[in-house]
């Protein structure tokens, strides 16, 4: 479904990415690793339309959007849904209002097919009744599933999770990283995980990308990856920076 070819970015002075290359393929879930500031997020925009790149191109459906304007990535954007790390809730709407959000700004003015697609969404992300509570009073986990229901319920084909169990407990991370997998089987979707979680990784991926010094140092199955003997990706998978006392 997503084709990236050869992507350069660089953002004040540094160069973030240098010659990306990857095929993301229709309905499987696609994880991307990398240590902090490895430009994992910074990929994710391009494949979305957040970020132009300096050079190569992001392929959606065999359309190149790299070099489209705002106006022409709509149709894209009907496609791809993205949650990102903090759930980006509107704190002064309910839960009912920030997941109709993308339905009126999308031309739906149907009060009746609003409130089916609110609580099929919240069904899905095992919030059902939940439509009159406000942000405020939502734990970290509920905000990611409330922001994850306003992902998918304009039902897009691909959906783009950007670090979704930062900031959150074990409970909550295993619990997120279930509904990763159930949601990509019951959408078909694809989906698209960037996390430096290992568990995340593990758990969700069906191939997993390794990003390393701005290009993809590794990319296979979670078994192949697991089987490696690679010092670099070693050290990630057990967290050792490699340094001796």
């Amino acid at each position: 479904m997503i084709q990236v070819i050869d992507l350069h970015k660089t953002l004040g002075t540094q160069e973030v990415l240098r010659g990306v290359s990857m095929h993301i393929s229709p309905a499987q879930t696609h994880v991307i690793l990398g240590r902090s500031g490895s430009g994992k997020s910074v990929l994710l925009k391009h494949l979305v339309g957040l970020f132009q790149p300096d050079s190569g191109q992001v392929l959606v459906d065999g359309e190149d959007i790299s070099k489209l304007h705002e106006r022409q990535l709509g149709p894209i954007r009907k496609k791809i849904g993205i949650l990102f790390q903090s759930g980006a809730l509107f704190d002064s709407m309910s839960v009912s209002d920030n997941i109709a959000f993308p339905l009126r700004e999308g031309g739906i003015t149907d009060p009746e097919v609003i409130r089916t697609r609110v609580a099929e969404a919240l069904e899905m992300v095992d919030l059902a009744g939940e439509e009159a509570k406000m942000p405020e009073n939502l734990s970290g986990g509920m905000r990611k599933r409330v922001g994850l229901a306003r992902t998918i319920v304009s039902r897009p084909s691909c959906i783009l999770y950007d670090e979704p169990t930062t900031g959150l407990d074990p409970i909550a991370t295993d619990s997120i990283n279930h509904l990763i997998r159930r949601l990509q089987k019951r959408l078909q979707a694809t989906s698209v995980v960037v996390t430096h979680d290992m568990k995340t990784a593990f758990h969700t991926a069906d191939r997993i990308a390794f990003l390393h010094e701005g290009a993809i140092y590794f990319e296979g199955t979670t078994a192949q990856l697991r089987a490696s003997t690679d010092p670099v990706l070693l050290n990630f998978i057990e967290g050792r920076s490699g340094e001796s006392d």
